[in-house]
């Protein structure tokens, strides 16, 4: 027979709480709560109390999801990754191709970062030198 109580006792004092959580992973407590509801995060466990408990496990998950969003992946995509991702090793091409699609998108975003921090930069010398603040006959 298996002790329902020792079990959700262990639930209670086992796992990581909201606050917890968003001190490991940098992450807001209203962020957490937000993917959860949306989708990029499951269902996380709760207390006796309705208090959530994340898992070292959901530690990893969580900055991977930081990093996607941080650099431009919509929340819908980063359903669909977890989707596919909790469908196991099925879809394991279908993850990577996601995945290397949104690398590529960020290398864009980097490309084009680094062509407005060129221009940006002939401004500023530009204005350093004659103090006049208009721009530089080609910044290019």
């Amino acid at each position: 027979m298996v002790d329902d109580s020792a079990e959700s006792q262990d639930l209670e004092t086992i796992g990581l709480t909201v606050a917890e959580m968003a001190e490991v992973t940098g992450v807001t407590g209203h962020t957490l709560r937000y993917y959860e509801r949306v989708g990029p995060i499951r269902p996380i466990a709760r207390t006796t109390g309705n208090q959530r408990r994340y898992q070292h496990s959901d530690v990893e998950w969580i900055r991977l999801l930081v990093r996607l969003r941080e650099t431009g992946m919509p929340i819908a995509r980063m359903r669909e990754y977890a989707a596919l991702r909790s469908q196991g090793d099925s879809t394991r091409q279908e993850q990577l191709a996601l995945l290397v699609e949104h690398q590529r998108d960020v290398r864009r975003q980097i490309k084009s970062l680094r062509e407005h921090e060129r221009a940006l930069a002939v401004w500023v010398e530009n204005n350093r030198q004659t103090n006049t603040g208009t721009a530089p006959a080609d910044v290019s």
